[in-house]
């Protein structure tokens, strides 16, 4: 004679699979990382390569070289790409560093913009709905993957 079980507890050691719409914000979320990572190592090879392409303006707090922003965008950009990549596969670590670089990212864009001020908003729009997607619906996706 074999146990028969009841449907509600069939599926209570599963957990519930996540929502399109999780699944879409993170998806996004990784491939907005990953480009924002690329634009950004291009925007680091320019300020390294053509000195004189970003002209700051005058008397501003953060006034660095544009050698050194170009180096601390190239730096930045390559690694939010990594993790944007580690995002799309699933992983824990990568939405923790995800939001931990966009947020970095949106701070070091805030003191760039001087440099290219439109620019600079776009990347901080864009890191903040990093942010966003990866804290609200990061958990939906990697407990329906595991």
């Amino acid at each position: 004679m074999t146990e028969q079980t009841a449907p509600q507890y069939r599926s209570a050691g599963r957990a519930k699979e996540a929502s399109g719409w999780a699944v879409g914000f993170i998806l996004f979320a990784a491939l907005m990382m990953i480009m924002s990572g690329v634009f950004q190592a291009f925007s680091g090879l320019v300020a390294l390569f053509e000195n004189e392409f970003y002209v700051a303006t005058r008397n501003y707090l953060f006034q660095f070289d544009a050698t050194t922003w170009g180096w601390v965008h190239l730096l930045l950009g390559i690694v939010v790409a990594m993790a944007g990549f580690a995002v799309m596969a699933g992983r824990t670590w990568g939405r923790v560093v995800g939001i931990t670089l966009a947020l970095v990212s949106a701070v070091a864009n805030f003191a760039f913009i001087p440099y290219y001020p439109f620019w600079s908003m776009t990347v901080i729009a864009l890191d903040i709905f990093v942010i966003w997607a990866l804290a609200a619906h990061g958990r939906d996706v990697a407990q329906d993957r595991y």
